[in-house]
């Protein structure tokens, strides 16, 4: 089942990023949490997500290439972008994640 595009803020092209090292596209102008859900709809809609920053379950490290300092985020704030690199996420993430063999 593919995930409602009124899901997703506008956009008009995908971008790419990468988890725990493997590439994806992805849309643009959507949280990093919305784009982890572009790539699994249905489990991420089912994850123990909030959504607004209280529960800390979306919690991942990135960088945004060679050379930059990577820091902490909380992926329902965070705005994904091209070239962004994520390094490390939260468990939950990581299970809801699964079926992309990270």
């Amino acid at each position: 089942m593919t995930a409602s595009p009124s899901l997703f803020r506008p956009y008009t092209k995908l971008v790419k990023i990468q988890i725990l090292g493997k590439d994806f596209e992805v849309p643009e102008n959507n949280t990093l949490l919305r784009c982890f859900q572009f790539l699994q709809p249905e489990s991420v809609a089912y994850g123990r997500f909030c959504w607004n920053e209280d529960c800390q379950y979306c919690r991942v490290s990135f960088d945004m290439g060679e050379g930059s300092q990577p820091r902490a985020a909380l992926a329902c704030k965070l705005m994904g972008q091209d070239g962004m690199r994520v390094k490390e996420i939260s468990s939950e993430i990581k299970y809801c994640l699964r079926g992309l063999n990270l």
